[in-house]
């Protein structure tokens, strides 16, 4: 089965041809970091425009990479929730232009889903069930995949998801955007120790998490310091708030493991690519004799790769939309598209 996959959920315009949910035919992403960059971070509007302009050269090149033309293509998938409305918009108007125009059938995906995908592609012998630590830029979740259809949400962030937590004080620290990426970076120069600062936690929501805090703490160390005009360690206060970050992400997952009883524990999303994440998280799985997978670093950022794997499964459990499908802001992972 091969299956064009469309991605514009936010501010990277990609598609791909994926064979049986486990080969990479042909992966193309169109990204806007560097537009976006000039204004600290993604424009919604500029988003959406540039989705318009690139879109159809993007799935163009994605077929001719295959070496396929879209006659060949057995279905079409698209990301149709969540992430920022006008982006997904032209996503899924342009995969449902594509199914009236061809007759082909059409597969919704869940950007989420598709991010735990990915490590289908990564690691073809990985099977549910298993536990999955999503981290990206808008989510935070612990999640339990007992089928590949099937998901269950154990805990969550109450508030900044991890990636918004990292962008927006690298932000406060004066670093470029995508802050979450230079954060890592300098940190690696940092002492982790070197700043005491909260460590996050949900009253009575042991597997919750809430990152607003912690944000905020590091927001007045900065003020204060600016405000007595001191010089602070940027290298140590990044690495300290990677620290607590990741072992927030980290105990939690392994709280979650211990109680389920899980063996498999995967990680998925954008932050998935932080260095500190999954150095602690290879550590504390070794530990306790579990496996781990992580996603190769370039399937970790958005892309239409893990959108065209997890619709070969959507496709398999027969899940698929008519024309009256519409592109959703917001969308538990635990919820099918009706």
């Amino acid at each position: 089965m091969r299956i064009l996959a469309i991605e514009s959920s936010c501010d990277e315009t990609a598609a791909a041809v994926i064979e049986d949910g486990r080969k990479i035919l042909s992966s193309v992403i169109n990204t806007q970091v560097a537009e976006h960059g000039l204004y600290g971070g993604v424009v919604p509007e500029i988003a959406s425009r540039r989705h318009t302009e690139n879109i159809v050269a993007v799935a163009e090149k994605a077929l001719s990479d295959a070496g396929m033309t879209l006659e060949e293509v057995d279905y079409l998938a698209v990301t149709a929730a969540p992430g920022l409305i006008g982006a997904l918009l032209v996503g899924v108007n342009f995969a449902k232009g594509l199914s009236l125009a061809t007759g082909k059938k059409l597969i919704p995906v869940h950007h989420l889903k598709g991010h735990i995908a990915a490590n289908y592609l990564s690691h073809p012998e990985l099977e549910p069930p298993f536990l999955c630590l999503v981290v990206s830029g808008g989510h935070s979740h612990i999640v339990e995949v007992s089928d590949y259809t099937k998901f269950r949400i154990l805990g969550k962030t109450r508030d900044d998801a991890a990636g918004e937590a990292f962008d927006k004080a690298a932000r406060a620290m004066g670093l470029p955007y995508p802050g979450g990426v230079h954060l890592d970076r300098v940190s690696k120069e940092g002492n982790p120790k070197a700043f005491k600062l909260p460590k996050p936690k949900v009253e009575g929501c042991p597997l919750d998490m809430s990152f607003s805090g912690l944000k905020t703490a590091v927001v007045n160390i900065l003020h204060n310091a600016e405000q007595r005009g001191e010089e602070i360690n940027i290298p140590d206060l990044c690495a300290s708030y990677q620290d607590v970050i990741c072992h927030a992400l980290v105990d939690r997952t392994m709280l979650a493991a211990k109680e389920g009883g899980y063996k498999k524990i995967v990680a998925a999303g954008g932050v998935s690519a932080n260095s500190g994440l999954r150095a602690l998280l290879e550590r504390e799985c070794k530990r306790r004799h579990l496996e781990l997978f992580v996603p190769d670093l370039e399937l970790c950022g958005d892309n239409a790769a893990m959108i065209g794997s997890q619709a070969y499964y959507e496709a398999l459990a027969g899940k698929f939309a008519d024309l009256t499908l519409n592109a959703r802001p917001t969308m538990p992972i635990d919820e099918d598209f009706e």
